[in-house]
């Protein structure tokens, strides 16, 4: 038997393999309670305002009846199992955030006897933090894929975020590691609470008051480099879901070695694919906020991101038909594509041109990374972007340098800024 000591640390270590975190969203208000989600975070990642932020993140339990290739809590692995209480679980965040040492709960478990049971206990966690101990903090609830839909209705009325994971980007890849599960088990939690969030959204057009029923969202997250899918599929298979289920988030965890022996597996030293996992979500940045589709960034003749440059530089690298781009005739949706401009520039960029033809030294001071620029754009006195007529030489000279805000590590670094654009601008 573990003492209490022992299961935090065994749960808190089980937990750290989920990348999912995010606390962006959470509107739920204190009304008399104890905490605040409308400014609070999780998970020792930051706010789009550059601040730092902490969460109780753990495992309810690492016993588990799949045998997932991937995953460190697969029932085939000789590891120390143990297992949370409710009641340990709600007393563990209620005392750990009276001693400020959090601000939210992101809770997920390992499924033990059946998705139902584990999903019964995740929810009363959370109704009990809700109802008995006033908590108002934020709270990301990891469901349970096959679990009822009454359940996971319950559950949504008392957290601010919930995700499924959905562990492989294919079906092909997931049955390959995890032949036990399927996508569809996703899909359909995934649609259960999209739905409920509609119905709600339209039931408040008619009703003054309407429960608050997963107000951050709902988010997934795919394992990278398990097996051999391209970034075409990975991305594919994002942009799918975000159009299907509304989606938040999609959160790509490269692929840790934690199962060596395993033939099925890569071998892939000590070492998760970080730099693939960053190029990764600047792409997604580009779907999201940028106005790129997907067959301009992957297609089949480019079915894999350039690691030595960001997406949005190697497009347009290899598209010197649009440019240079003059900033001070161009809309907002074609500087935004410049390499080294960035939203909050572009933005500058169109609200100074309206005071007349912008110049170089004023575009210098603009926030833009303006080494790079030059060779994509011109202004009312350089025509930088000529010299885009020799695009290789123009990736010679960009690949030499070291991409702003990037790091060996940077998508664990940066984690949750969601600025990640600091190497796409």
């Amino acid at each position: 038997m573990f003492d209490f000591g022992d299961k935090l640390q065994i749960l808190a270590d089980a937990a750290k393999y989920d990348v999912s975190c995010s606390s962006s969203g959470g509107k739920r208000k204190n009304i008399g309670g104890i905490g605040d989600s409308s400014s609070s975070g999780i998970c020792h990642t930051y706010t789009e305002d550059g601040r730092c932020v902490s969460l109780l993140k753990i495992l309810m339990t690492n016993y588990c009846i799949f045998d997932c290739a991937f995953c460190v809590s697969r029932k085939s692995n000789d590891i120390q199992r143990a297992a949370f209480s409710v009641k340990e679980v709600v007393e563990l965040t209620m005392n750990f955030y009276r001693r400020n040492y959090i601000e939210g709960l992101f809770l997920s478990s390992g499924i033990f006897k059946s998705a139902d049971y584990t999903m019964e206990r995740l929810m009363m966690v959370v109704k009990k933090l809700r109802t008995e101990e006033k908590f108002h903090g934020y709270i990301h609830l990891k469901a349970i894929p096959g679990a009822s839909e009454a359940l996971l209705k319950e559950a949504g009325l008392y957290v601010d975020r919930m995700s499924v994971n959905l562990e492989i980007p294919t079906e092909e890849g997931l049955k390959l590691v995890a032949p036990e599960k399927d996508h569809q088990s996703v899909r359909e939690p995934l649609q259960t609470i999209k739905t409920e969030i509609m119905s709600l959204k339209e039931e408040k057009k008619t009703i003054k008051k309407v429960p608050l029923f997963v107000p951050a969202g709902q988010s997934t997250q795919m394992v990278i480099g398990a097996t051999g899918e391209s970034d075409l599929d990975i991305m594919g298979t994002a942009n799918e879901f975000y159009k299907s289920y509304n989606l938040k988030r999609v959160y790509y965890s490269g692929y840790i070695p934690i199962n060596p022996k395993d033939s099925l597996l890569p071998q892939v030293g000590t070492a998760p694919p970080l730099q693939r996992e960053n190029r990764l979500y600047q792409t997604d940045w580009l779907l999201r906020f940028y106005g790129f589709s997907l067959h301009e960034i992957l297609n089949t003749k480019h079915q894999n991101l350039e690691l030595d440059m960001d997406p949005k530089l190697a497009w347009a690298i290899r598209n010197p038909q649009f440019f240079p781009i003059d900033i001070n005739t161009a809309s907002y949706q074609w500087i935004i594509r410049i390499p080294g401009v960035g939203r909050q520039s572009a933005n500058k960029i169109v609200q100074a041109r309206k005071f007349g033809k912008l110049r170089e030294d004023q575009v210098k001071k603009m926030g833009i990374a303006f080494n790079r620029a030059k060779y994509f754009m011109s202004c009312a006195d350089s025509v930088f972007g000529l010299g885009f007529q020799y695009p290789e030489q123009v990736r010679k000279a960009l690949v030499k340098q070291p991409l702003i805000g990037e790091a060996s590590n940077s998508s664990r670094l940066i984690s949750e800024v969601d600025s990640y654009q600091l190497t796409l601008f």
